[in-house]
């Protein structure tokens, strides 16, 4: 069946350009155009049908429907099939969802599509030096994806271009777009006023294929700012406010929408700030309203075409008046104080004023051995300026950081004009290191070397994500996110116990000083300096391209398709572990050193779940062999099942999943034999991914029954024969003792999403459609 049976868009043309105004999406995509035209018609369908005010959010994804006349639409119930306007991906994701792209059998992406290298470069040495390292030992990895990229239609931007958020923030974002990325921190670009979606590399393989997506229909949670920021408090404090009240999982299902009169006040990166940030609290993204400072970032950004065709079109970039929030939160930016959240989690938030007294009385260490700055949620100018702003006054009066400190540009472009206007060496000359342009200690790629494991230290970052392990895979630091300027202040200070707003430092010279609160530009007052081309285009003609993967490679691994499910219920499945409290996807799938498997499903899958604690013990990576009764490590334990085929499941408490949308999370549970994951909650890109990959996320109905499980338990799952939309399955509990229980177990499955599990995977599925 030829490629438009799947329902495949065809490329941008002339002949569907916008009838005001023909602008490109982006300076390397001069073909395709920005469809403000048929987000107009789709919305107006949509508003008719409908008959209420929409929110912003519902006008972008509703304008983006595939069938918009169609469609059912019920907030928090019906998935909608949804036409995307691009798709980025960064490189530790993009080689799955490449390698799955190479197995669909397509010769081209049917949307515009990027690859971004920002992943597998680690903090060591500097910038330079760090670089020139990673390009080296990944050479392989690089060479994949810039072969893959050309022969497929998708841009490459080279390692050392900066991290994918900051890069579609500068070049690809903009006000009413639908854009997918292949990194649960996609939703940045909501400060451009666009819907930006984390997806599994899966989904992004079905809008690369030209397949509608699908999205649950999301609710929507308004913010609403007044008054304006103003001193110490910046961007960051608005969402680490928000996640103190809204909590990890708050958000799932639904996003979160900026309004009210305090938007103004925030630049457009920071607004970018906040809505990466969201997805701390499960948001599906988060959004502003399109305004003047947005526009400013355009033009800035050499946009200003885009800037002027969303003033035509401004009606359907803001919300309606008198428009719907399901949930509704206030914040008056007047009274807004520093906040700083933390350890371990990112929704314990605590005013900076207290974070020194609440350490000590629960026994956190308040000496900071490292403060870091930047990463993809704070790496503007804007954010480089501010504190260099603190930096500049610690200088005056002789003092450097007390703490080690490390800065991390977001994009080649910001390295390259903080450079220029001097940003850099202040930050240098107070003691900090400038990093390479890439993701570093947020995600793990840190080559620490101040402390040993175990040794219990406390870290502040301006990152978004501070779970147990993650920037160093130390379970006893404890780190705290805030905002860069803050980092700065008190990595000065070396402390915990000191709030820059009120406490005093004392200079070189003996005597007192208060910092006072930071000021910088939030754009250079010159144009940007773009620094090195790092960007690929793909070729025109690509028919000679090569894309080779080694068989013997022990970076990348060509995929083979899983089974197809055997048409029976899943009998006797035996419990791989039974996971006590918080399970994110780095514990399930951890990153730091595993990173350089990413494109080997095999070899990456050694790390299934070795951080996840085991209820029978209290420990990580040990879990009872039901066969020979002895403790090993969780992946050995899953591949004896496999080899001995006993098929198995995990069991899962709250908000299973949370946290990075990497689908390897996924794809190492089912290569490994697991069947099914059974928990109180999931997080919502988690739950989507095990479903692509033919896996069954299902929770408990009743989650007291979470209770009733027991690790050498063996599990049944009945109605898979009758497997329906809403219809709930039954689980039969066996007990050692030959007793058992019968509990219910739900499920969000649709029909489309039944297809997958029948096939095996939803690449299985559309192979079969290509048949």
């Amino acid at each position: 069946m030829p490629q438009k049976a799947l329902g495949v868009r065809q490329y941008h043309v002339a002949s569907v350009l916008c009838q005001r105004a023909k602008v490109a999406m982006s300076h390397f995509e001069p073909n395709d155009y920005i469809r403000y035209d048929l987000l107009e018609k789709n919305i107006n369908i949509v508003r008719k049908r409908l008959n209420r005010p929409l929110t912003l959010s519902e006008k972008i994804v509703y304008g983006h429907l595939d069938d918009p006349a169609n469609q059912d639409i019920e907030r928090g119930k019906t998935y909608l099939r949804l036409r995307p306007d691009r798709v980025a991906m960064q490189d530790a994701t993009a080689q799955m969802a490449m390698l799955q792209f190479i197995s669909s059998g397509l010769p081209k992406v049917a949307v515009p599509s990027t690859i971004h290298c920002d992943h597998l470069i680690e903090a060591q040495l500097g910038g330079e030096k760090d670089l020139r390292r990673a390009k080296d030992i990944n050479q392989e990895v690089y060479n994949f994806l810039a072969t893959a990229g050309a022969k497929y239609g998708v841009g490459f931007w080279r390692p050392g271009s900066g991290i994918i958020h900051q890069i579609i923030l500068e070049n690809y974002a903009y006000p009413g777009v639908l854009l997918i990325g292949t990194d649960s921190h996609t939703p940045n670009g909501g400060g451009l006023g666009g819907i930006c979606i984390g997806v599994g590399g899966a989904d992004a393989v079905d809008v690369m294929a030209g397949i509608p997506w699908e999205l649950k229909c999301p609710k929507v949670i308004g913010v609403k700012l007044t008054g304006s920021l103003s001193g110490w408090t910046s961007p960051k404090d608005v969402i680490l406010k928000v996640a103190g009240i809204l909590t990890v999982k708050g958000g799932t299902g639904a996003i979160v929408e900026y309004h009210g009169p305090g938007v103004d006040s925030i630049s457009c990166t920071g607004m970018a700030t906040i809505c990466n940030m969201g997805a701390e609290i499960g948001a599906t993204t988060s959004v502003f309203p399109y305004n003047h400072r947005m526009k400013k970032y355009l033009s800035k950004t050499g946009r200003t075409d885009i800037a002027n065709l969303a003033d035509e079109f401004k009606d359907h970039l803001v919300p309606d008046p008198g428009c719907h929030y399901d949930q509704l939160i206030e914040i008056n930016l007047n009274e807004l104080k520093p906040h700083i959240n933390g350890p371990f989690t990112p929704d314990l938030a605590h005013p900076v004023a207290e974070v020194g007294a609440v350490a000590e009385k629960e026994g956190w260490p308040v000496d900071i051995r490292v403060g870091l700055i930047g990463s993809c949620t704070n790496s503007s100018y804007e954010d480089m300026g501010r504190s260099a702003a603190v930096a500049k006054q610690a200088l005056a009066h002789g003092l450097k950081c007390k703490s080690q400190f490390t800065i991390t540009p977001g994009s080649e472009q910001i390295r390259a004009t903080i450079e220029r206007d001097g940003y850099a060496q202040i930050l240098r000359d107070v003691g900090g290191i400038v990093l390479a342009n890439a993701c570093g200690p947020c995600i793990g790629q840190w080559d620490r070397k101040d402390i040993k494991k175990g040794e219990k230290n406390t870290i502040v970052t301006s990152y978004n994500r501070n779970f147990t392990g993650r920037n160093d895979a130390n379970p006893e630091t404890h780190a705290f996110v805030t905002s860069p300027e803050i980092v700065t202040a008190l990595a000065i200070a070396g402390t915990l116990k000191f709030n820059p707003e009120t406490d005093f430092l004392t200079g070189k010279d003996g005597k007192k000083f208060k910092l006072e609160a930071p000021d910088a530009d939030e754009l250079p007052r010159m144009d940007f300096d773009p620094g090195q081309d790092t960007y690929q285009h793909p070729p025109k003609d690509s028919s000679g391209q090569r894309v080779d993967v080694s068989p013997t490679s022990q970076r990348l691994q060509l995929l083979e398709p899983f089974d197809k499910w055997d048409g029976k219920d899943l009998e006797d499945l035996q419990i791989l572990i039974k996971v006590k409290g918080k399970c994110t996807t780095d514990h399930i799938s951890a990153a730091g050193p595993w990173l350089k498997f990413r494109g080997h499903l095999d070899n990456i899958s050694n790390n299934l779940l070795i951080g996840a604690i085991n209820i029978e013990n209290g420990k990580a990576n040990s879990v009872r062999n039901a066969v020979t009764q002895e403790f090993g490590p969780v992946p050995d334990t899953a591949r004896y099942y496999k080899k001995h085929g006993i098929r198995w499941v995990v069991i899962g408490d709250e908000n299973y999943g949370e946290g990075s949308s990497r689908e390897h999370a996924a794809l190492e549970p089912r290569h490994l034999g697991g069947r099914a994951i059974i928990t109180k909650s999931f997080a919502r890109i988690h739950e989507t991914n095990l479903k692509k990959q033919g896996l069954l996320p299902l929770t408990f109905a009743d989650p007291a029954d979470y209770n009733k499980i027991h690790p050498v338990d063996k599990l049944t799952i009945q109605g898979l024969k009758d497997f329906a939309p809403g219809k709930p399955l039954k689980c039969i509990i066996k007990h050692p003792n030959g007793t058992q229980e019968t509990i219910s177990l739900n499920h969000t499955f649709n029909e489309t999403q039944i297809e997958w599990f029948r096939a095996g995977s939803a690449l299985n599925r559309m192979k079969e459609l290509q048949q």
